[in-house]
C-alpha cells in the first residue's frame, strides 16, 4: 500500500498533465494489485481471471458501494466513451498492424460492446470494471510504448477521462484494501530485499 500511495501522492501533482497523471495512477494501481502471481503482466489473457477476482474482492468489501456509485453515476458518461472509443480496444490495433485474425476487428468490437452494454445494464459492477480496466490497458500500453504524443493533439479525451476514472478509482481500491486488511491481497512482486 506504501508504494501504491507514493505514486497516489505523485500523480497529484499533475493537475493539467493528463498523460503523466495517468501514467503515475496506472503505476500505482499496479502497486496496489500486482502480486507475485500475475507480476508485471496485468492484463494479459492469463492474468485476467486474477484481476476479475481482485475487482471481485473489491466490490466484496465495498459496503458503501462506492466503486458501483462512481461507475453508474459519476463516470458513467466517459466510460460509454471510452468503451465505444476503437482506438482503444487490442483488436483494432492487432489489425491495423497487420497481425493475422484480427480482420474481424469490428464484429469482435460489436461483440464487446454489446457484452459491455449488457454488465452495465445488469449492474454487474466486477465485469464493468474489467471491460473498462481492459480498455485502459491498451490506452497503457499507447503512451507506455511510445504509441503516443505528449500533449498530443490526437486521443486526448481518452487520456483524460482515463486519467480522471484512475484519480478516483484506484485510491478507492487503496482505501478498500487498507481497511480490509485481513483478505488475502496477494504478495508484493518486488517484496524490499535486504541482502542479495
Amino acid at each position: 500500500m506504501h508504494r501504491a500511495i507514493s505514486w497516489i501522492k505523485r500523480a497529484e501533482f499533475e493537475s493539467n498533465d493528463h498523460d503523466a497523471k495517468f501514467i503515475f495512477l496506472w503505476i500505482a494501481f499496479n502497486a496496489a494489485y500486482a502480486n507475485d502471481e500475475t507480476g508485471i503482466s496485468v492484463l494479459r489473457t492469463s492474468a485476467r481471471r486474477g484481476i476479475k477476482d481482485y475487482f471481485a474482492k473489491l466490490v466484496a468489501v465495498d459496503q458503501s458501494k462506492v466503486v458501483y456509485n462512481a461507475l453508474w453515476i459519476r463516470f458513467a458518461g466517459p466510460i460509454r466513451l471510452l468503451m465505444g472509443n476503437p482506438y482503444v480496444f487490442a483488436p483494432f490495433w492487432s489489425h491495423h498492424n497487420g497481425i493475422e485474425g484480427y480482420e474481424n476487428w469490428k464484429e469482435r468490437f460489436g461483440k464487446s460492446d454489446s457484452f459491455f452494454r449488457n454488465a452495465f445494464a445488469d449492474q454487474n459492477t466486477v465485469e464493468v470494471l474489467s471491460c473498462v480496466f481492459d480498455r485502459l490497458y491498451v490506452l497503457r500500453n499507447q503512451i507506455m510504448h511510445g504509441g503516443a504524443t505528449w500533449h498530443g493533439a490526437v486521443n486526448r479525451d481518452q487520456v483524460r477521462d482515463g486519467a480522471a476514472i484512475l484519480e478516483f478509482l484506484v485510491p478507492v481500491f487503496v482505501d478498500l484494501m487498507m481497511e480490509h486488511p485481513n483478505e488475502d491481497w496477494g504478495v508484493a512482486s518486488y517484496p524490499v530485499v535486504e541482502d542479495a
